[in-house]
């Protein structure tokens, strides 16, 4: 392997190392939670389905900003007029932290629901993401 191809190889390690952080570090599975084989098994491949969840949010947006040549604004909370092109998942959920669907029923029959709108920061990551930014609510029997 050539030098060039080497530090190729090297700087995309990063990625595969951070997915592994996430699934040890923040998700937090804990050694007393599991005891049995199947367990593990099932725990394993549920948190390895929510790390590939998060990685294809990152790039399904990261791809986007780029291609748009655009930055998210707001997502630093320390800093909210920091821009950025490429966004964690993790800031990129928290953009959603504070929506609220409200469903009030009366008399058994009437069925009002209230959903927080979303803000503009809201949408456009919704659009990043490709998906369609009007939600429907679905009547369910409570």
């Amino acid at each position: 392997m050539s030098l060039s191809e080497a530090v190729i190889n090297y700087r995309h390690e990063y990625r595969v190392e951070r997915i592994f952080n996430r699934m040890k570090s923040r998700l937090k599975l804990e050694p007393g939670e599991v005891k049995r084989k199947e367990q593990i098994t099932g725990m394993t491949n549920l948190l390895n389905l929510g790390v590939r969840v998060l990685t294809l949010i990152e790039y399904v947006v990261r791809r986007s900003l780029q291609h748009d040549e655009a930055t998210l604004p707001d997502l630093h909370k320390e800093n909210r007029r920091k821009k950025t092109n490429k966004p964690t998942a993790e800031r990129l959920l928290s953009a959603f932290s504070n929506i609220f669907l409200v469903i009030t029923k009366i008399d058994h029959c009437e069925v009002y629901r209230s959903l927080t709108p979303l803000s503009k920061l809201q949408t456009e990551i919704l659009n990043r993401l490709g998906l369609d930014r009007t939600i429907r609510l679905i009547n369910f029997n409570f």
